[in-house]
């Protein structure tokens, strides 16, 4: 990768036109965000299945709680890196900006990002099962699990996308606004997200028929590699700080 390509990027991002961002799991595993199972052995006895799902949930509510709440506690030991504070600035400097992200960490929230969309739902986040109130907790540890709902007493829940649920409308619903409004993205960025999902590589592809630049950051090669104009190949903490040095340099 040639210094050349990040020039091409920085120069259509200082435009200061309409930027969308994607971002994937490979953004956080540059903090150190544990994997999906968790870094204790012990959850490694467990299907995810088990721990995420509605029926893991109906059947052991308890554990699946201990288990979001381990979690909790990995993700306060772990700090948003260059990478998250890269893509908070960019929203800052640009006119029209939306990220779709598909962690669930709060990590981009962290570093400052407002306008977002976390399409796979938020472990900071509860669902009352039985009013559906909704409920941010940023650095919460419930003490006593399950967690119950404080306007009604129903049972919380992790307020995430489990196997076997669709995704939310809503931010799928403000997603899709955001692409179709007048005018059209000027810049996609993929970062750190395999693009396995069809929806990852519609709203990627499809603002690239738009007129959009596609451009991939991410150290391995991905469905989206043959399509995106430039692919940027590396770790998102040194290429992205790199990218918004090119394209809005210091006065």
């Amino acid at each position: 990768m040639g210094t050349g390509e990040i020039s091409r990027v920085a120069e259509r991002l200082s435009r200061d036109q309409k930027v969308f961002v994607i971002t994937g799991a490979g953004i956080s595993a540059e903090s150190g965000v544990p994997t999906f199972r968790g870094a204790g052995g012990y959850w490694r006895n467990f299907r995810a299945e088990d721990l995420a799902s509605p029926e893991g949930f109906a059947r052991d509510p308890l554990m699946v709680w201990e288990w979001y709440t381990e979690r909790r506690r990995n993700l306060l030991e772990v700090d948003p890196n260059l990478g998250h504070h890269a893509i908070a600035a960019l929203e800052r400097r640009v006119g029209a900006f939306l990220l779709a992200t598909q962690n669930v960490d709060g990590l981009h929230q962290r570093a400052g990002s407002e306008r977002m969309e976390t399409v796979h739902g938020d472990i900071w986040a509860t669902r009352c099962l039985e009013c559906g109130d909704r409920h941010r907790e940023l650095g919460l540890i419930h003490e006593s699990l399950p967690p119950r709902c404080e306007r009604c007493g129903g049972m919380l829940r992790p307020d995430v996308v489990w196997f076997g649920e669709y995704l939310p409308p809503e931010p799928l619903g403000r997603i899709d606004e955001f692409l179709r409004t007048s005018p059209g993205v000027d810049v996609t960025l993929c970062i750190g997200t395999t693009a396995m999902f069809g929806y990852i590589q519609a709203w990627a592809l499809g603002t690239q028929a738009g007129g959009a630049m596609l451009v991939e950051i991410n150290p391995d090669v991905t469905p989206l590699s043959a399509h995106a104009d430039v692919c940027l190949r590396g770790p998102s903490g040194e290429l992205l700080p790199r990218l918004m040095e090119m394209a809005f340099p210091s006065e």
